[in-house]
């Protein structure tokens, strides 16, 4: 029996008709009980036909996970061309997959996070750095899981939260119905601030904040938080209404340390500890990617589940290697050709994978080269799952489903798109950094401020060479090596003055910029309350 004729019985059952009612006529006029009866019916057509619309709505808004990394950047894919890493699973998805080649998000992370979260910039959410108060978002901000509960989703987070340690600002109050994460930027970090992680905190065997308290776990913290995450899917995936599973990995993020056997490959081939432990967290990565894609099979999900992968921003330096030398011998640097790695406002940067796959619903094996970026990803997700309703003056994103159903070939390219590098001295005034670390983005061209490594080295301008802005023909110069500034200043000009106006609007929403350190580190207090009265149990894994 299906759900939608059960509940149609039940509703006939509580209305008073019974099947003499229903679907029978009497020959002549009034008969005793018929203006009973057909009022009842009245009311259960009406039951009825509200259900049937909810469920047709139900039936269109299909579940989301999204995986991101942290620090893995677009290059160490092997379907990116990497010439030596090993991404089974990740070039699997590639294959199954639409793919948004030119996909910009934010240099460092909790920026790009607090896009994804609100659809507009990350320093219009306050998030101006990624420690010392300035990587809080926001709590004016409606976020992603909030806006997916107008289409009935529960939402769970499994991994980096990085937008706020207090307690007003984690997951579990910001619209997460499940939260499994560690604190701060990365695992066992701690800064003079809010922003620390429990304490002590290890890549193996990690404390987790689970709900809001402490749990003992046992393993390695991506496998964990894949684990949790299967987990939370398989107890949501046959209920009713669709959920929101977002898996957000700390690696392959500093300090590099892998699985022994993710890093003993790289050992044995004579690569140093930390690129072993960079590349080995990366390919461990890739097998949690096949755990996932395997149960998504099993449990018959694949074509009711939206599945998306990318990363927070460009690959990072150390632990990735450095340009133009061998990581090891034999086995050469890899950035896609891109100049720019995390932090840098060049495409190397912001660049990252973007993998979408929804089985028959969109056609696999696409790329899609619109300029692309993080503040799409929540105006696309409401589309597709039926949300009218924006959070007002918030989402500055556009939905990209038009790109993905087929119905357009591309975008207007009349859209800019903004970076800087954030990172001023805290205290200092955000006005006096406007014009240093920035770049604007559209379909074609990439300008970029002077002040940045794009265009004068930091050892040039140590010795006192002036930086200067930079044009770039993306389309005709992806690697950014021929500025043409001198041949399109009219452009130049409009990127510059399109980058002032948003500078102008972002600054007032800025709102963390003075704010006083917290004195207590709240990760550490809650610990230690609960060390001294409850204790810190061991967090049970989730039968699979």
């Amino acid at each position: 029996m299906s759900k939608r004729y059960a509940l149609a019985k039940r509703l006939q059952e509580k209305s008073g008709l019974s099947k003499s009612h229903v679907g029978k006529s009497h020959r002549f006029g009034y008969q005793p009980g018929m203006q009973s009866a057909l009022r009842n019916l009245s009311v259960f057509l009406c039951a009825l036909g509200c259900f049937i619309d909810q469920a047709e709505v139900r039936a269109k808004a299909p579940n989301i996970i999204l995986v991101i990394t942290d620090d893995q950047g677009y290059g160490p894919v092997g379907r990116h061309g990497h010439p030596w890493i090993k991404t089974p699973n990740l070039n699997k998805l590639y294959d199954t997959s639409t793919r948004f080649t030119r996909f910009l998000v934010s240099p460092t992370c909790a920026p790009t996070r607090s896009a994804l979260m609100t659809g507009r910039h990350p320093m219009k959410n306050g998030v101006t750095h990624t420690i010392l108060e300035r990587e809080r978002m926001t709590l004016k901000a409606t976020t992603l899981p909030q806006v997916l509960k107008q289409a009935g989703y529960t939402s769970g987070i499994f991994g980096k939260w990085h937008l706020g340690d207090e307690e007003p600002y984690q997951p579990h109050k910001r619209g997460f119905d499940e939260a499994f994460i560690h604190g701060a930027g990365g695992i066992g970090q701690a800064y003079n601030c809010s922003c620390a992680d429990a304490p002590g905190n290890k890549y193996f065997d990690p404390i987790i904040r689970h709900n809001g308290s402490f749990v003992k776990t046992k393993g390695f913290c991506t496998d964990l938080f894949f684990t949790a995450a299967l987990g939370w899917i398989k107890a949501k995936k046959d209920n009713e209404t669709p959920f929101f599973a977002y898996i957000t990995t700390n690696a392959p993020h500093g300090p590099f340390i892998a699985p022994p056997k993710n890093t003993k490959r790289f050992t044995d081939l004579g690569f140093a500890d930390k690129q072993a432990g960079f590349y080995g967290m990366i390919e461990n990565i890739d097998e949690n990617m096949g755990r996932l894609m395997g149960k998504l099979k099993d449990w018959n999900l694949y074509k009711d589940t939206i599945l998306i992968f990318m990363s927070d921003n460009g690959m990072t330096g150390g632990g990735s290697g450095r340009l133009g030398q061998a990581v090891a011998k034999g086995y050469p640097f890899f950035n896609a050709g891109m100049k720019g790695l995390k932090g840098s406002a060049d495409e190397g940067g912001v660049r990252v994978p973007f993998f979408i796959r929804w089985d028959d619903h969109w056609k696999a094996g696409r790329n899609i080269g619109t300029v692309s970026a993080h503040i799409d990803v929540l105006p696309t997700l409401a589309a597709i799952a039926g949300i009218k309703k924006l959070p007002e003056e918030q989402v500055e994103g556009r939905s990209m489903l038009p790109l993905l159903t087929g119905e357009k070939k591309t975008l207007s390219d009349s859209r800019y798109l903004f970076t800087h590098k954030g990172r001023w001295k805290t205290g200092a005034e955000p006005n006096n950094f406007q014009w240093i670390n920035y770049a604007v983005r559209n379909q074609r061209y990439r300008f970029v401020g002077g002040g940045t490594a794009i265009s004068v080295s930091e050892r040039q301008r140590k010795k006192g060479i002036s930086p200067k802005d930079a044009l770039f023909d993306m389309l005709k110069d992806p690697g950014q090596r021929t500025n043409v500034i001198n041949e399109h200043p009219g452009v130049a000009a409009k990127m510059r003055a399109a980058y002032n106006k948003f500078w102008t609007e972002a600054r007032p929403l800025m709102v963390n910029e003075s704010v006083p350190m917290s004195p207590t580190r709240p990760f550490h207090v809650w610990y230690k309350q609960q060390t001294q009265s409850t204790g810190i149990p061991h967090w049970k894994a989730p039968e699979l």
